[in-house]
């Protein structure tokens, strides 16, 4: 038993023998099955991309300076900063990546003062 395990170890087997066979069933088994049951720290994308498109420009700096139009952020009036920064980032991350990091924003309205477009400083 122990020289068979060796051998798997130093893979000695030659192709189109049984244990290199089984060799062979184990690595590929590794590969497609402990995605599905260990977790790597990755995540798959799931991507809900605004009804409208974003524009992009670059803040002079690091940064950039995205503008969404306000139909495509759920936010209350009267939620609490950390309520809008948490949505902006959602909102934001089919763009920027999850690692986004708002740093402020400026929400404009029309004549009316319905709400017309976010304007978020962020940065990754």
């Amino acid at each position: 038993m122990n020289r068979i395990l060796k051998s798997y170890f130093y893979w000695t087997y030659p192709r189109g023998n049984f244990h290199y066979d089984v060799m062979v069933t184990l690595i590929l088994l590794f590969i497609f099955v402990t995605p599905h049951l260990w977790n790597y720290g990755d995540k798959p994308s799931v991507l809900q991309f605004p009804k409208h498109p974003m524009s992009v420009t670059s803040d002079g700096r690091r940064g950039m300076i995205i503008t969404l139009q306000a139909g495509d952020v759920n936010v209350a009036p009267g939620d609490p900063d950390q309520t809008v920064r948490k949505v902006l980032r959602v909102a934001l991350e089919p763009l920027a990546g999850d690692s986004v990091f708002v740093e402020r924003w400026e929400l404009s309205r029309d004549a009316n003062g319905n709400p017309q477009e976010w304007k978020v400083w962020a940065h990754r």
